[in-house]
């Protein structure tokens, strides 16, 4: 018995664990969000919502892009909004700069919601000349920029022989142990 209480117990839990995941994805129509979200990518706006969920004659409805100077729907740049029961949108190109104010109303007659964008001018770059060195990097000198005198070099090569020099007479001492 004790064996039967177990696998009981251990079966509500994993019954619980499976049922989870479906309650938490589950979207009731009342649960979902309202309202919409307006953004600008150069001179395109473009209206996300999920609150028109039922088609009305194969459309879901129609969002309105409005100037400063228009005060009501009709009056404004009118575009059909297009997507599934979950998410729609909607989108207007070449807007030109200014504050606008978007306005989303649903295929069966309720206004899923208003907000307001400014659109601004495109930024455009263009590239200024950068200050050079007067007389650059000199190819068969080094790489130097500085003129070096005669002196100079003459003490480094000066420098370099001795090295040299100084190297051929340890190596062969060290090829020659006997010799001191």
């Amino acid at each position: 018995m004790p064996n039967s209480r177990r696998l009981f117990r251990s079966g509500l839990t994993v019954a619980a664990a499976a049922a989870l995941p479906l309650v938490l994805t589950s979207d009731p129509a009342a649960a979902r969000v309202q309202g919409i979200s307006v953004s600008t990518v150069g001179t395109t706006v473009s209206v996300v919502t999920s609150a028109c969920s039922t088609q009305t004659n194969g459309t879901w409805g129609t969002g309105s892009l409005l100037s400063s100077g228009q005060t009501s729907f009709a009056q404004g740049r009118q575009v059909a909004l297009s997507g599934t029961s979950v998410s729609q949108s909607a989108a207007w190109s070449n807007v030109s700069p200014g504050t606008y104010t978007v306005i989303v109303t649903c295929a069966n007659g309720t206004t899923a919601g208003t907000q307001s964008v400014i659109v601004s001018a495109p930024v455009t770059r263009t590239p200024t000349p950068t200050a050079s060195a007067s007389r650059g990097v000199m190819g068969g000198s080094g790489g130097s920029v500085r003129d070096y005198g005669t002196l100079t070099l003459a003490a480094g090569g000066t420098l370099v022989g001795a090295g040299v020099i100084a190297a051929a007479w340890f190596l062969r001492r060290r090829s020659k142990p006997y010799r001191l």
